[in-house]
C-alpha cells in the first residue's frame, strides 16, 4: 500500500508527499488538463489562420504546439498550487497530485519546465512578441488567477478569464508579429464566454466549492444572483460575437452561425434563470439546466470559432451576398 505523509506548502496550501511508484504516463497527461489544452489550442489555431499573413505550415504547427504546452504548463502549476482544495472537492480529488500519484515538487518542476520550453519554442519558431504574450498568459493564470484571485474574490472567474482569452491573440501575433483589432475582438469573445461557462459549472458544483472555501459566485452571492449574472454575461457575449461582422473581418456564414448559436446559448441561460428554485435559489429540478448550459457553452465556443475560420477560408462567402 502506498504511504503518504502531510507536508507544508509555501503560501498556505497543504500537500501530500507520495510514493511516486504509483504514477503512470496517464497521470502526467491529466496534469496538463488536456480538455482545456484542446480548447486553448483550437482558439489559437483560429487566431493564426485568420491572420492576414500566412505562416509556414511547419512553423505554424510548432507555434501551436508551444501554445498547447504553455496551457498544459499552466494546468500543471494550477494543480500543484491547488492540491489542498482539490483534495476536498469530489470533482477534483482524483487528480494525480491530491490523490498522491505525483509528488507536488515534481508537478511544479514539470509545469515550470514546460512553461519555459513553450515560451522559448514559440519565440524561436515565430517571434518574441508571441512569446511575451504566451509568457504573460501563463503568469496571469498561475500567479494572478490561481494564487491571487481564486481564493479571495467572487470575481475570480471574471478577471481570471483573461488568461484563457489570450490564445487567439498569440496565434495572430505568431503569424504577423503584431496585434490588431481582430484578435482583440476574439479575446473579448472568450473573455465574456468564461463567466457563464464557469458559473454554470459552479451552480451544480456549489457544494464542492463551499467545502473547499473557494468564493465562487454561487457560494458568496447565492444561486439566484449567479443565475442573473449568467444571463447578463450571455447577452454581452452574444452581442460581442457579432463584432467580427461589424468590423468587417467576417461574412455571411459567420453571421448566421453567430446568430443561431447565440440564440441557443441565450435559451440555455434563460432556462437556468427560470429553473424552479427553492427559497435559497437552489434548483428544484436537479442540475439539468445548469449542466446543459455548461456543456453547450463548450460546443458554442468550438462552433463559433470554427465558423469564423471556415468563413475566412471561403472569403466570407461574399458570393452569396446580394
Amino acid at each position: 500500500m502506498r504511504t503518504e505523509t502531510m507536508a507544508t506548502m509555501h503560501g498556505g496550501a497543504g500537500a501530500l508527499t507520495p510514493d511516486l511508484a504509483g504514477s503512470e504516463p496517464r497521470d502526467w497527461l491529466i496534469l496538463l488538463k488536456p480538455r482545456v489544452v484542446l480548447l486553448v489550442a483550437y482558439t489559437g489555431v483560429v487566431g493564426l489562420v485568420i491572420a492576414p499573413e500566412p505562416m509556414h505550415p511547419v512553423l505554424g504547427a510548432i507555434a501551436l504546439l508551444a501554445i498547447a504546452l504553455g496551457a498544459g504548463a499552466s494546468g500543471a502549476l494550477n494543480m500543484w498550487y491547488d492540491r489542498d482544495i482539490d483534495a476536498v472537492m469530489r470533482r477534483t480529488a482524483g487528480r494525480p497530485v491530491p490523490a498522491g500519484r505525483i509528488a507536488p515538487a515534481d508537478a511544479a518542476a514539470f509545469g515550470l519546465a514546460l512553461a519555459v520550453f513553450s515560451v522559448v519554442l514559440i519565440g524561436l519558431a515565430a517571434n518574441w512578441l508571441a512569446a511575451a504574450i504566451l509568457a504573460f498568459s501563463i503568469f496571469f493564470y498561475v500567479v494572478v488567477y490561481t494564487m491571487g484571485l481564486k481564493r479571495r474574490t467572487a470575481q475570480n472567474i471574471v478577471i481570471g478569464g483573461a488568461a484563457g482569452a489570450f490564445p487567439p491573440v498569440i496565434g495572430w501575433a505568431a503569424a504577423t508579429g503584431s496585434v490588431d483589432l481582430a484578435p482583440l475582438v476574439l479575446f473579448l469573445i472568450v473573455f465574456l464566454w468564461t463567466p457563464p461557462h464557469f458559473w454554470s459549472l459552479a451552480l451544480f458544483a456549489h457544494a464542492d466549492y463551499a467545502r473547499a472555501g473557494v468564493p465562487m459566485l454561487p457560494v458568496v452571492a447565492g444561486a439566484r444572483a449567479t443565475r442573473r449574472h449568467i444571463v447578463l454575461y450571455t447577452v454581452l457575449l452574444v452581442l460581442s460575437s457579432l463584432a467580427p461582422v461589424g468590423f468587417g473581418f467576417a461574412g455571411l456564414l459567420y453571421s448566421v452561425a453567430a446568430v443561431v448559436l447565440g440564440a441557443i446559448f441565450l435559451r440555455h441561460a434563460w432556462a437556468v434563470l427560470h429553473d424552479a428554485q427553492d427559497e435559497t435559489g437552489r434548483s428544484l429540478s436537479g442540475d439539468g439546466p445548469a449542466r446543459a448550459a455548461f456543456r453547450f457553452s463548450i460546443t458554442y465556443l468550438f462552433a463559433l470559432f470554427g465558423a469564423l475560420a471556415l468563413d475566412h477560408a471561403l472569403g466570407g462567402m461574399a458570393w452569396l451576398m446580394p
